[in-house]
């Protein structure tokens, strides 16, 4: 028994190593890190809150490390499955169709030229008040905010649900449901890619090409994945229970697209109030791909905010987890 036990023990030591390690590379690098167009009590202030989070992380991940990595290790292991999974959930939504995919991949180009007629043709003047006087052309301002935006909502509903529309895989007993939402939110990211595309390709017609930065919209990508991945655990869990909380999320989404900078420019607001929009995580991963599209920065350079970013989601994933796993008993007598 002993003897079985020792790789998962190795293998545990081993995580805790990395994770340990890599918080406290990044605490050294909150201390080391300065900003000299920023206010010392400020910058001062941010260094002990993050230090403060990073040590709280470490003792919660090591005190609770044997519940928070059941998912994450069913996740791995079901790697294969969730591939053929995901890619049969994005056929099924456009079976019988005559046009099949194509009605995926046409939704976005539809998209992008309703708001270039709309903005570029129409509303040309209010539209430039609307980006805070910026240079930037509006439609692609526009759509490099709405590209993130729109792969958030379907992701996180289709993450929401995906208990709910395999209700008959969840009642098997050697199935795996944790990978159920994983699957949702990888069918969406297939339509997403596109968009992202279609992004590109815009910003290319207005002089806006491809560049070195342009390669961190992976980066923001997988930012944006990571994050409803771990919101969905915990709305999926918990929608099982209360069906009330899809009009719930709807009505949320709708007052996201106006707390997001998607349809306006952060800089037009005061200094005063930019943190409290700053504390939506979808105000990083917005800036971020507009910043990948047509900006000239890196993302390490917003350090504060990458770091307020995976502090917030890892924290919401390993709540999610546990939630997930305390729910899922449940599941079955109740779908």
């Amino acid at each position: 028994m002993t003897e079985q036990q020792t790789p998962g023990i190795r293998y545990k030591k081993l995580i805790l190593t990395i994770f340990i390690g890599a918080a406290c590379g990044l605490a050294l690098a909150v201390v080391l890190h300065t900003n000299p167009l920023a206010d010392w009590e400020t910058e001062r202030l941010k260094k002990i809150c993050a230090c403060v989070l990073l040590g709280l992380a470490v003792f919660v991940f090591a005190a609770f490390y044997d519940r928070w990595m059941v998912l994450p290790v069913e996740l791995f292991h079901s790697r294969r499955l969730i591939t053929r999974l995901a890619i049969n959930d994005f056929k099924k939504r456009y079976a019988g169709s005559y046009m099949g995919v194509v009605w995926a991949l046409l939704q976005p180009v539809v998209t992008v030229m309703m708001y270039w007629f709309v903005f570029d043709r129409i509303f040309k003047a209010r539209s430039e008040m609307a980006a805070g006087g910026m240079d930037i052309p509006y439609v692609l301002f526009l759509t490099a905010g709405l590209v993130p935006w729109f792969y958030f909502q379907e992701a996180l509903m289709n993450g929401t649900t995906a208990l709910l529309e395999y209700n008959y895989l969840v009642k098997k007993v050697l199935f795996k449901i944790s990978i159920l939402p994983l699957i949702k939110i990888l069918a969406a990211t297939v339509i997403h890619v596109f968009f992202a595309g279609v992004c590109l390709v815009v910003a290319a017609l207005y002089g806006y090409y491809p560049t070195v930065y342009t390669l961190q919209i992976f980066y923001y990508g997988f930012c944006e994945f990571f994050l409803v991945l771990a919101i969905s655990y915990t709305t999926c869990a918990v929608v099982v229970f209360f069906r009330d909380l899809l009009q719930i999320i709807s009505i949320v989404l709708q007052l996201g697209t106006w707390a997001t900078p998607i349809l306006w420019n952060i800089g037009m607001l005061d200094d005063r109030y930019k943190w409290i929009i700053k504390l939506n995580p979808m105000t990083y991963i917005v800036e971020g791909y507009r910043m990948s599209i047509y900006g000239e920065g890196w993302f390490w350079q917003h350090f504060y905010s990458s770091t307020y970013f995976w502090i917030f989601a890892v924290s919401v994933f390993l709540f999610g987890s546990l939630v997930f796993k305390r729910s899922k008993i449940h599941f079955a007598d109740v779908l």
